[in-house]
């Protein structure tokens, strides 16, 4: 890869990074290009900049440095050379074989998880994120071993993985490690109760809820923006979004819902993300309907659909679940003679399973259903909110309803829950007849009475 602009950090620091995408031999194994790409965006994600970035072919990893002794000297010339501070190995490194790469090239080497975590550290804004986060960190740190610990005085953002100016190393072992933990765990169980708490005033206000989920930079913000009006941050660029938000707004019926755009997922997730991501997630395993926001033009759409199931089946939540549908995004970025093809593929009408081009062996397995939007530009988007609105209805009933022409506030509540089919005035009572789910309707007999 061709060296890029230096950019320096708040200290005036230029931290140039060297990054190696290990490619075991496999069948597998997928195209190397994106996967590269992928990690150099990582590498970017944290502002480190990319002079050097490269695909390895490995027959079988070498249990003290993971490549064979050639690579490892080619690339100590590479890192000498080109005046390298980090070496980022997109792949598990062993703590034998991050210190032996790290001896041999005279410069920091971190792992996928270590660069992840390093990501999530500076992203986290909300007390709930950096717990989140200091959790999954310190649980990764001490199944290795690690031999030291960035501190709370540290100046820069991040865990340390990647060091700093005017970091304090402090010697830290199990015990202090395992200590730090159940104090984090106490906090997060905490976090759990709370957040189901505020999930219970939620099922009291009767509004279904509806939950974002996909590989990183798939497009979810923008899609919650779409949706809401809100200006949650949606940019090109891996992890934009790490603390979840949570909106209201309103189906084409009437019907209002809530939608939560949540963490991006990413294939080869740290499983200790996932555990401590875990009081996030409940807001995904709790939601009415889940979509799964696909980018349709990338290389790996198939492997990022994967990865994401993956992560989904971790917490529960099977590929064949009902309440799950595949939004293909970003149509805006394909040829107009595919975009209708794609189209007809997500309504499930006709696809040429022999055409060629960035959709090409997509698979409707979502048993939710499935629409082919733009989310930046709108396209699709009309008929992705009828589908949730027929898919919230489905699970309706219609009641005959009568009211008091008085009982304006169980009206409102009626008109604001359901969706009226048939309303007939009196000049002593309205007749409705009305679209509900079965626990709306228990819902209201309880809050304003039987009514005949």
């Amino acid at each position: 890869m061709s060296e890029v602009a230096a950019t320096t950090d708040g200290e005036g620091r230029c931290e140039r990074a060297l990054v190696l995408k290990p490619m075991m031999k496999s069948p597998a194994q997928g195209d190397p290009a994106p996967m590269l790409e992928e990690a150099v965006g990582l590498a970017r994600a944290i502002n480190l900049v990319v002079v050097h970035a490269a695909a390895i072919n490995l027959s079988r990893a070498v249990p003290s440095t993971l490549f064979g002794s050639g690579i490892v000297e080619q690339y100590t010339q590479i890192v000498a050379g080109q005046g390298i501070d980090l070496a980022i190995i997109d792949h598990a490194l062993s703590p034998v074989q991050q210190r032996n790469l790290e001896r041999a090239w005279k410069c920091k080497v971190i792992d996928r998880t270590s660069l992840i975590l390093e990501i999530f550290g500076e992203r986290a804004r909300t007390r709930e994120g950096q717990l989140q986060v200091e959790l999954a960190a310190l649980s990764y740190q001490k199944s290795r071993l690690v031999r030291s610990w960035t501190h709370l005085e540290r100046q820069r953002g991040g865990f340390g993985f990647l060091g700093g100016p005017g970091e304090s190393q402090l010697e830290i072992d199990r015990r202090l490690i395992g200590e730090r933990i159940i104090r984090l765990k106490k906090d997060l169980e905490q976090v759990r109760r709370t957040r189901g708490l505020q999930r219970e005033a939620r099922q009291c206000a009767e509004h279904p809820t509806i939950a974002l989920v996909g590989y990183t930079n798939a497009g979810k913000s923008s899609l919650f923006n779409a949706l809401t009006g809100a200006g949650v941050l949606a940019k090109d660029m891996l992890f934009a979004t790490l603390d979840p938000t949570m909106r209201g707004f309103k189906l084409p019926s009437g019907r209002e819902a809530i939608v939560s755009d949540t963490v991006g997922f990413i294939s080869d997730l740290p499983t200790h993300l996932v555990e401590a991501f875990r009081a996030t997630l409940e807001e995904v395993q709790q939601a009415d309907v889940i979509l799964h926001v696909r980018d349709v033009t990338h290389p790996e759409t198939r492997m990022q659909r994967d990865a994401v199931l993956a992560v989904l089946a971790d917490l529960g939540i099977k590929d064949s679940d009902e309440r799950l549908f595949e939004v293909l995004n970003k149509i805006d970025q394909v040829p107009s003679d595919e975009r209708k093809l794609l189209r007809d593929y997500a309504e499930r009408t006709t696809w040429d399973a022999r055409h060629a081009g960035p959709v090409e062996g997509l698979r409707a397995e979502a048993r939710g259903g499935m629409v082919a939007i733009s989310a930046l530009t709108g396209e699709g988007v009309l008929r992705l909110l009828q589908m949730l609105d027929e898919r919230l209805a489905a699970q309706q009933q219609v009641y005959d309803i009568v009211l008091s022409v008085t009982e304006g506030a169980a009206l409102s509540w009626l008109y604001s829950h359901g969706r009226v089919l048939e309303k007939r005035d009196g000049r002593i009572r309205i007749r409705l007849k009305i679209e509900l789910s079965e626990a709306d309707y228990g819902r209201f007999l309880n809050r304003f009475g039987r009514r005949k």
